[in-house]
């Protein structure tokens, strides 16, 4: 059967984009031109606060202070499972050589970017997560130069619980200043700092246009949309946990889409009358979110069978994909799109944006069909090199002068030329483009 509507989006992840362009390339080149002033004019205007841009010790010592020690104790132990999983991601990476024809050797290396920027969320939500999952990946990576960058809130400052976490994640500098005014100061390196290599971290429609504007001057993890979330269930799910993890990833805002994909009426029926129940029950902040995340942007699709499902997430290609259905290792093996998986009922989309241990940096809007999430591997350089003998550098000497004369590149031809006529004096070569 085609795949049945019970509840369809009114509205995309782009229906209600705005063009922020103009106004973020404004301020982007006011700020490059007018350097840190233009900066804290702009961090006046939008963050309200005019305390210390860049924290000092005491400053980040004060802010721990004021942390509780329980929560401390779960900063630490999402940090140890971030570091931990980012420490075996790294492992995959090896550095190879090898003997491509005879003489001649080449191989790969992995090099850590220099400097970077981990932007943290600090607006509607605090993202101590997000200050977990940009800084730890960074620093097992290698990065020399790991600034952290969090919107302050007017006569408080930064949330004393992103300066603790992004300071035991290894964070060198801790930065009071939010959206496009943030990204610009660690983008061109004012106050001091070193220019970042790459920026990472999500961050409002501001900050991700900022990035992508800047995406080729410096890299950046990726340009992300709403969040957004897709359960497989079948009819042994728990309809009340799947309605419950619909609502949970709802609250982000009021444009982030959420979508069950089912092959079972009677659950699809449950959770369609189950969610609004759960909404009109949370508090008035995370009840506006979700409502209008639910009403606008939620679909429930009915499937034939579970391969029609895990052809309709792929096809969705979510950024967060839950499996709450039999025989999970079929699914593991079936589906291809998605930013991170979670694999029965046991685990849940927000174990991984805490503390579970894989990142919560994400690819949004049906990217997830052609990249995956932020990692190490996001700030190592994957380069290549080679050498070879004299010998081994004879028969590419050749192709190489035949084929640049085939394309038309007699320059490139004569670097193997010259090589040629020095290590093999008085041999004839046909060198011409159709010898």
């Amino acid at each position: 059967m085609a795949r049945e509507y019970l509840k369809k989006a009114s509205k995309t992840s782009k229906s209600d984009a705005s063009d922020v362009h103009q106004t973020v390339t404004r301020i982007l080149d006011e700020i490059e031109a007018g350097g840190d002033r233009v900066a804290l004019d702009y961090a006046a205007k939008f963050d309200g606060y005019e305390g210390s841009v860049i924290l000092s010790q005491a400053e980040i010592e004060a802010a721990i202070a004021q942390v509780p020690e329980k929560l401390r104790a779960d900063i630490r132990f999402a940090h140890g499972n971030v570091k931990r999983f980012a420490e075996a991601q790294k492992a995959t990476l090896k550095d190879i050589e090898i003997e491509v024809v005879p003489g001649l050797i080449a191989g790969q290396k992995s090099i850590p970017v220099s400097a970077a920027g981990c932007y943290v969320p600090g607006g509607r939500y605090s993202h101590v997560a997000s200050a977990i999952m940009t800084v730890t990946t960074a620093k097992v990576a290698g990065c020399k130069h790991i600034t952290a960058c969090s919107p302050p809130r007017p006569g408080v400052g930064i949330n004393p619980a992103i300066v603790y976490a992004a300071h035991i994640c290894g964070a060198d500098t801790i930065m009071a200043m939010g959206g496009v005014q943030g990204v610009a100061a660690m983008t061109f390196g004012l106050f001091g700092l070193p220019k970042v290599n790459i920026l990472v971290g999500p961050g409002n429609q501001f900050v991700a246009e900022a990035k992508r504007i800047l995406f080729g001057r410096v890299g950046i993890d990726m340009i992300a949309g709403p969040t957004d979330s897709l359960i497989l269930a079948d009819g042994g799910a728990d309809a009340e946990i799947v309605a419950t993890d619909l609502v949970g990833q709802a609250e982000h805002g009021y444009n982030s889409p959420v979508w069950l994909v089912t092959d079972n009426r009677a659950l699809a029926e449950t959770v369609l009358a189950r969610v609004p129940q759960l909404i009109a029950d949370l508090p008035e902040v995370n009840r506006d979110n979700a409502a209008a995340a639910w009403r606008d942007y939620a679909e429930v699709i009915l499937c034939a069978d579970r391969e029609e499902m895990a052809a309709t997430s792929d096809d969705y290609a979510p950024e967060h994909l839950t499996v709450q259905a039999a025989d999970l290792d079929w699914w593991l093996a079936r589906l291809t799109c998605y930013g991170s998986l979670f694999l029965g009922e046991e685990t849940t989309v927000a174990f991984g944006d805490k503390a579970s241990g894989t990142n919560h940096v994400l690819p949004t809007s049906g990217a997830a069909s052609y990249t995956g999430g932020l990692s190490v591997h996001k700030y190592m350089k994957i380069v290549t090199w080679q050498r070879a003998t004299r010998e081994g550098s004879k028969p590419v000497a050749e192709a190489t002068a035949r084929i640049s004369r085939l394309e038309g590149m007699e320059a490139h031809a004569r670097t193997a030329d010259i090589r040629l006529a020095k290590y093999f004096p008085g041999e004839n070569f046909d060198l011409s483009a159709d010898g």
